[in-house]
């Protein structure tokens, strides 16, 4: 069942640990789920291009799928794709959720078999699209991201369903807030959309619905510059899951 509109919940969140398994999904992950308004056995496309499709962490989030009664399947592109028509397996899904790693990595290998066009189209025909970290910043026109080494570096060519900058992880890696107020003032950065680590954006079209989070204080934050021309952070308004 397609969502009403085109719907994105981007993140720095949606996994846990496990208390007999590796890995559950978070409040996140089930709130991207229930945006879909599927009314049955929810169908989940787990995309883990930005960590090089490991097979091991495939495989402990089809184990957390199966404990949250979520279908899961896994669109791997190495060492090849799983099929010639990429855009009918990715409509078969009620969600598509892209794991964290290297986001200038994940964009250069989509781009390479056309899945940055047909997530697009799924977008556009309702499928949830969602992610953490790498799996955030992709949607957005750009963000900061360590993709090229631990200095961060600005990224500008992501898919830009969302005319916006993103930021990931505001909270707990210390260089990221500066990394995004400087990119914003310099012009490398659109108005840029922000999330601590368990906090998630969920965005109907383009426009910004709501920040949640599904972790006690973590927040959203949106930078971006006054009429004056001065980079000003502000803390959005966050709903506990």
């Amino acid at each position: 069942m397609p969502a009403e509109q085109p719907t994105i919940l981007a993140t720095s969140g949606g996994w846990r640990a496990g208390h007999r398994t590796n890995l559950e999904f978070g409040e996140l992950i089930h709130f991207a789920v229930e945006l879909s308004g599927t009314n049955s056995r929810p169908k989940l496309c787990h995309i883990a291009t930005a960590n090089g499709d490991q097979r091991t962490f495939n495989a402990h989030v089809s184990e957390a799928g199966q404990l949250a009664g979520i279908e899961v399947s896994h669109l791997n592109l190495f060492v090849m794709p799983p099929t010639t028509d990429l855009l009918g397996f990715v409509l078969e899904h009620d969600v598509v959720w892209v794991g964290g790693g290297s986001v200038a990595n994940l964009l250069a290998v989509w781009r390479v078999h056309g899945l940055d066009e047909v997530l697009a189209e799924a977008w556009r025909r309702g499928v949830v699209l969602g992610g953490v970290s790498a799996g955030s910043i992709c949607w957005h026109a750009g963000g900061t991201t360590d993709s090229f080494g631990p200095e961060l570096r600005v990224v500008t060519n992501g898919l830009a369903l969302l005319p916006y900058g993103n930021g990931v992880h505001y909270d707990s890696e210390p260089g990221r807030r500066p990394a995004v107020q400087a990119a914003v003032a310099s012009g490398q950065l659109p108005t840029t959309y922000c999330t601590d680590d368990g906090a998630g954006l969920l965005y109907r079209g383009t426009e910004l619905v709501e920040a949640v989070t599904e972790r006690a204080g973590a927040y959203g934050y949106v930078v971006a510059k006054d009429a004056t021309g001065d980079t000003v952070e502000e803390k959005l308004d966050t709903r506990r899951l």
